[in-house]
């Protein structure tokens, strides 16, 4: 099996190391953009737990996490609410207008700022982020214009590659395993 992070350069752990918010595209990144309609017209997406879990480390290490998708999902929102992002937005056409927006409010730097997409709609964020990023099965012309291109799929934990990825640069990682571990 390929180490996951086998893509980990200098050059990406040097840009990793500003980050101070991370945010993620939904559908392609956290599901792996698959919709399941019922015959009620309920919506399902299927998310990854472990991708889940790395928002509470980014969080307490001082690194913001957030959304901008295209569609306007309950259940997307619902995750978003339940993982605590500190922002989510929904049916955003425009992402990069969305993005000079979130770094005018919270006062950040393009350098500082991780985006993870994976289509069209995520270009004009890719191209201004510290640190772009895309899942494997990401188009080639997608892939092209990302830092860091995962080893894995969307809604296979391409999100949690990430932050670990950001972690370990920022040298936070082995500090959450060690407190992990401690005996009593």
């Amino acid at each position: 099996m390929q180490n996951y992070l086998s893509a980990l350069t200098e050059d990406i752990k040097l840009k990793a190391k500003n980050i101070r918010l991370v945010i993620t595209d939904v559908d392609g990144v956290l599901t792996d953009g698959g919709i399941i309609y019922d015959d009620n017209k309920l919506e399902y997406k299927r998310f990854n737990v472990k991708d889940g879990l790395i928002v509470h480390y980014l969080r307490k290490n001082g690194i913001m996490v957030g959304a901008i998708t295209g569609r306007n999902s309950k259940v997307v929102e619902n995750r978003c609410e339940e993982l605590r992002f500190d922002f989510h937005y929904h049916g955003i056409k425009d992402k990069g207008s969305k993005l000079v927006e979130i770094l005018e409010t919270l006062e950040l730097y393009p350098d500082e700022v991780a985006y993870i997409g994976d289509d069209l709609i995520d270009l004009p964020i890719l191209s201004r982020v510290g640190l772009s990023a895309c899942p494997a099965d990401a188009l080639p012309y997608i892939q092209s214009k990302v830092d860091f291109v995962s080893s894995l799929n969307g809604g296979q934990g391409v999100f949690r590659e990430l932050a670990d990825a950001i972690l370990i640069s920022k040298d936070q990682m082995d500090e959450i395993i060690e407190n992990l571990t401690k005996k009593s």
